[in-house]
């Protein structure tokens, strides 16, 4: 993405775009500074954006649409929405019809024109087929963000920012693994740190301060707890962190952390581990970057818990998951914490 980002910032721009996926917060990043780049003002950028919805539209209008001449500028732009949910023709025969327009179109786009289409997340086998097969040459996937540490690493570099190894350990365990929230949260952040210091470098003090997480009661905290197998300092923790982020917010934050900590305890039980570099161990964790520096602690808690404890411990947190989302008869958060904090060390 980074590549592409500054290929339309250069004005390196492609007649035709396809974007896939569930981000749809970087899609519409993307299609923001095409906008920005291909249009001199913002008045320009509303004569000439289209914005259609699949469910709307075939394949032909689509073509229809992104052949039509732009108002008083060298290029237009047009975004398909959904282009997932596009509508099928009225015959096989004028589908088959609006299909090789759309090919024929692909293989010579319109030189005034910038198609963006925009896909939410589509099945393997479905990408196989037409229209999505002939698109495979120019399709930027953008799926669920999976390792939100090496992603917000990346994304402040580019803006000439660094984390602090703590840092980057509290930013992740508080802020939900969308890029949208990493996004918005981050950005808050470089301009609350900015005025505190001219070195751009993100400290955990800074995190704690932006973000309001505790010094005192935070997952940190909890974790050494949990290493320690205290159930009471756990349990006094936990029902801190709750109070300080709301009840269910709290707890799925809890869950959420506990789930990383547990799986990661689960992959350091495999087999053959002693022969692997640090390196190796923390990219089998899912830890990048400055996110290495942690792996040697995990080693240590590892050490603590049997294989059985940390399966028993994973269900529990599944369990728990469940009844926050409404999968499974849910009572009180606080009851919902006291029981798995039973099932964790009983």
């Amino acid at each position: 993405m980074a590549e592409l980002k500054k290929q339309i910032a250069e004005g390196r721009i492609e007649p035709v775009y396809f974007f896939h996926g569930v981000e749809s917060y970087l899609k519409d990043e993307l299609a923001g500074l095409l906008k920005t780049t291909l249009f001199p003002s913002e008045s320009d950028a509303a004569l000439n954006t289209v914005v259609l919805y699949g469910p709307d539209l075939t394949l032909g209008d689509i073509v229809s649409a992104a052949s039509e001449c732009p108002m008083f500028t060298e290029k237009k732009l047009v975004i398909v929405r959904q282009f997932e949910k596009v509508r099928k023709a009225g015959t096989k025969e004028l589908q088959q019809l609006h299909e090789d327009q759309f090919c024929r179109y692909l293989a010579d786009p319109s030189p005034f024109s910038v198609l963006l289409l925009d896909a939410g997340p589509v099945e393997k086998k479905e990408l196989e087929k037409s229209p999505f097969r002939q698109l495979k040459p120019i399709r930027q996937d953008f799926p669920a963000i999976r390792h939100p540490d090496a992603f917000v690493t990346e994304r402040a570099l580019a803006e000439g920012w660094d984390f602090d190894p703590e840092a980057l350990k509290a930013f992740i365990a508080y802020i939900e693994p969308s890029s949208r929230e990493i996004c918005q949260e981050l950005d808050k952040l470089m301009l609350y740190a900015e005025g505190r210091r001219t070195e751009h470098r993100i400290t955990v003090n800074d995190v704690y301060d932006c973000v309001g997480i505790s010094r005192k009661y935070n997952v940190f905290e909890l974790e050494k707890a949990v290493a320690e197998k205290n159930l009471r300092l756990c349990s006094g923790i936990a029902l801190m962190i709750m109070e300080q982020e709301g009840l269910r917010d709290g707890l799925m934050t809890i869950v959420r952390y506990l789930t990383t900590f547990y799986l990661r305890i689960w992959k350091l039980h495999t087999p053959g581990l002693q022969q692997r570099t640090l390196q190796e161990i923390a990219a089998m964790l899912g830890m990048y970057g400055r996110q290495e520096f942690f792996a040697k602690s995990f080693m240590g808690y590892a050490r603590a818990f049997t294989v059985e404890e940390t399966q028993k411990a994973i269900l529990a947190l599944r369990d728990t998951d469940a009844a926050l989302k409404g999968l499974a008869a849910s009572p009180d958060e606080k009851f919902l914490l006291l029981q798995l904090m039973q099932r964790l060390f009983g």
